[in-house]
């Protein structure tokens, strides 16, 4: 791959007499020499004066390389003149080293108005390159250009919405005429010809699509290196963490860094364990409590539903909690333990509620910390899966049991979830699906001994006929990302619709 590369360039004017606009635009690519890198187009319009137009990441390509767009708009009416026809070239910078794309010394150039061209050495390109689809998209733009002096008489994207079981093609249709390469020096340029269609995408979470461009004799594919082009709504984020009740150092600040993370992150759900307040003689006190302050400091405040369980520490009123981008509906709490005496910390409170996802559906999501082993995991476990089993209705895709669970992985409780086969370990689904299967799907006798060295006692589990899929799963709050903010280190969830 050549450090930098022109794809696709336009010169377009239009407008009222008297108000005249002019747009230049450049598809550039670009080898991933250093993050720490300029793009840049310089040119000159009739004026003669050289000047710079920076140019911005667009999206990565399969080889590795990256595609930047550069755009610069100009009205008569706004003060400067148009600039016409243009000169131009195209100027790489990295810390170590630069690159030019100028047509071999010669420049590249085009008139004013003169419309779309394509490097010489291109037959297609993609001008609408893949970004997230949002979760309200319900059609996709794709336009591509071709080249003009081609007998190209239709073009058509071929495309899926459910990992090609369906193919579906989408025609294109043409904007103005196919058009003869103009007479003149050597611009390193061919005039080019677009077409545009729309992907009637409607539910569809994620969408693979190709082009073909086809003349009377043979056709040319674009299927971005045999990888196709592809887009997805965002996942469903969640976020796990025990907030270690009020006993961090900085711990003001570490709030921020949480809010901070969510808002970074784009989290959907949070669910928080050892959730502290002071205890105010039992009546508590909202000011202080932990949720409510990290709440308060994200950029948008989630919808919040807390409760408290025991004293923590002597002086908090302690309890566990779930943060929502969404509303949350048919809100509940309820102890778990055998206890329910406010002086006894083996008294364990689970706060549960539905959330409606767009793209998603229902689902019930519980916030819970369970006592260790010896001190009661065990009934409380069958207790909150019951409980979560009765809130289970036709409406619900799928439920989530988050938390603090005090038993580490391969461990007779964790052993206890595994047999019961209702509830499945979503970070294994995630991050080793190989052991995921040994465990779940194989029934390995000896599973447990390759989870000796994994100390996790944080998880979500989901109930087996979940319609959710754990596609990505990371420990976050670490020295390495975020830093530290607790005695626990917090998990992201990514999750996708089966």
């Amino acid at each position: 791959m050549d450090p930098i590369r022109l794809l696709y360039t336009s010169n377009t004017a239009g407008g009222r007499a008297g108000a005249r606009r002019q747009t230049l635009t450049f598809l550039i690519l670009v080898a991933d020499l250093d993050y720490r890198k300029t793009v840049d187009v310089v040119w000159c319009g009739r004026d003669g004066v050289w000047q710079r137009l920076p140019a911005s990441y667009l999206a990565k390509t399969p080889e590795g390389g990256e595609v930047w767009q550069a755009v610069a708009e100009f009205g008569a009416e706004t003060g400067p003149a148009l600039p016409g026809g243009i000169r131009f070239a195209l100027h790489y910078r990295w810390p170590d080293g630069e690159a030019w794309d100028n047509n071999l010394g010669r420049d590249y150039q085009t008139r004013a108005g003169s419309g779309h061209h394509l490097a010489d050495d291109l037959v297609l390109q993609t001008l609408t390159l893949p970004t997230a689809l949002d979760l309200e998209t319900v059609e996709w733009p794709v336009v591509v250009a071709t080249d003009a002096t081609l007998d190209i008489d239709h073009v058509s994207v071929h495309w899926s919405g459910d990992g090609w079981r369906r193919t579906r093609q989408a025609p294109c249709k043409a904007a103005g005429r196919r058009r003869k390469p103009a007479a003149g020096p050597a611009t390193g340029l061919k005039p080019a010809r677009l077409w545009h269609t729309r992907l009637r995408i409607g539910e569809a979470f994620r969408i693979e699509y190709c082009i073909a461009a086809h003349t009377r004799s043979r056709s040319y594919w674009d299927n971005r290196a045999g990888q196709n082009y592809r887009l997805s709504r965002p996942p469903l984020r969640v976020l796990v963490l025990n907030l270690h009740c009020y006993q961090e150092d900085d711990q003001d600040r570490k709030f921020s860094q949480i809010a901070r993370a969510i808002d970074d992150w784009r989290a959907d759900l949070v669910c928080l364990q050892e959730v502290a307040e002071h205890w105010n003689n039992g009546y508590g006190d909202w000011p202080s409590n932990a949720a409510n302050i990290i709440n308060a400091r994200l950029s948008r405040p989630f919808h919040l539903h807390c409760d408290w369980s025991h004293l923590g520490f002597d002086r908090y009123r302690e309890g566990v909690a779930i943060l929502s981008r969404y509303p949350l509906e048919r809100q509940e709490s309820r102890y778990v333990s055998d206890s329910s005496d406010v002086y006894s910390i083996h008294s364990r409170k689970v706060v549960a509620a539905n959330v409606t996802l767009p793209r998603f559906g229902r689902i019930d999501v519980f916030s819970a910390h369970l006592s260790w082993w010896e001190d009661g995991f065990e009934s409380q476990f069958r207790r909150l899966a019951a409980w979560a089993d009765a809130r289970r209705d036709s409406e619900v895709c799928g439920t989530l049991l988050c938390g603090d669970f005090n038993v580490a992985a391969g461990s007779i409780g964790y052993r206890l979830i595994v047999e019961g086969n209702q509830y499945r370990d979503q970070y294994l689904a995630a991050s080793a699906p190989n052991l995921y299967q040994q465990i779940y799907r194989v029934n390995d006798p000896h599973w447990h001994n390759y989870l000796a060295e994994d100390y996790r006692i944080d998880y979500i589990f989901m109930n087996k006929s979940g319609a959710l899929k754990a596609v990505a799963a990371r420990a976050v709050f670490t020295e390495q990302d975020y830093g530290r903010v607790s005695d626990h280190c917090g998990y992201l969830f990514e999750f996708e619709p089966r």
